[in-house]
């Protein structure tokens, strides 16, 4: 697969990931996080605001990698 193909499909993919994790961890804070804490919503937010990086990291470094020939 050319490299400019797959850094096409993997910005979209990207930009995908970034919208669905996001309305994810909106739903989730929303129905789970109402009555709780300020110090629940600081964990919960700062974990979930880590943990789309991993998957990120992974499509990221499978756009970089260049096709063998």
């Amino acid at each position: 697969m050319p490299i400019r193909l797959k850094k096409l499909i993997g910005t979209v993919l990207l930009v995908a990931l970034v919208v669905i994790y996001s309305l994810l961890a909106t739903a989730i804070a929303v129905a789970r996080l109402g009555d709780s804490g300020p110090v629940v919503h600081l964990l919960f937010f700062l974990i979930s605001g880590l943990l789309w990086i991993l998957p990120a990291m992974l499509l990221i470094k499978w756009m970089m990698i260049s096709p063998k020939g």
